[in-house]
């Protein structure tokens, strides 16, 4: 397998043949947000939040997702990535603007701390009923709070491909879907145990 020679926000990198735009990126100490990426595993490219411009491309691409080619010249931060990347942040706020906002953790939260670096402030877009799930506490390994979910499906990956559980899955359409177990039952301790792995983080 050979080498790939690119161009990332102005500095030439040299990768293997294969890699990703965000593998080129990270191995280069160029920083690119993510959300639903877990490294070392197949990407998602769900959340768009690691779109990047790509020069003769007609529209921004997922930098997760997206092999590198010889030649690419590539940029991460233009204005053009900045505005979508606001956008897409501020989507996904507007079903977290309830206790999210003074949750005492908000300051771990990837989506926040989002918000904050670009600027965003209260969402624009209007949503008739936000979605609302009690907190699930009975697990003593896990608690549970689909109503802070932003259905990244990191929690799905990493219980398939590094726990390999397959406990999780995503159920329902649109605006109703949701990370389940089973038929969309409780996470028990019978159904999720303490697996020592990191699922939801």
């Amino acid at each position: 397998m050979g080498n790939v020679n690119a161009s990332i926000d102005g500095k030439k990198v040299r990768v293997r043949d294969g890699a990703t735009i965000l593998q080129a990126a990270e191995f280069s100490g160029i920083k690119i947000p993510t959300l639903c990426h877990i490294k070392d595993q197949l990407p998602a490219g769900v959340c768009r939040v690691c779109v990047v411009e790509v020069e003769g491309s007609r529209t921004l691409v997922g930098s997760c997702h997206t092999p590198l080619s010889e030649g690419m010249v590539i940029h991460t931060a233009s204005p053009k990535v900045t505005a979508a990347r606001k956008v897409i942040v501020e989507l996904m706020l507007t079903g977290h603007t309830g206790d999210c906002v003074i949750d005492t953790n908000a300051e771990n939260c990837k989506l926040h701390n989002l918000a904050s670096d670009y600027e965003v402030g209260a969402p624009r877009f209007n949503v008739n009923a936000p979605r609302f799930y009690p907190a699930e506490e009975s697990n003593p390994y896990v608690r549970r709070n689909m109503s802070k979910c932003i259905l990244c499906r990191k929690c799905v990956l990493a219980c398939s491909a590094i726990a390999h559980k397959n406990i999780l899955g995503l159920a329902y359409r649109g605006f109703k879907s949701k990370v389940v177990t089973g038929s969309d039952g409780p996470l028990t301790s019978e159904v999720c145990r303490d697996c020592g792995r990191d699922c939801f983080r």
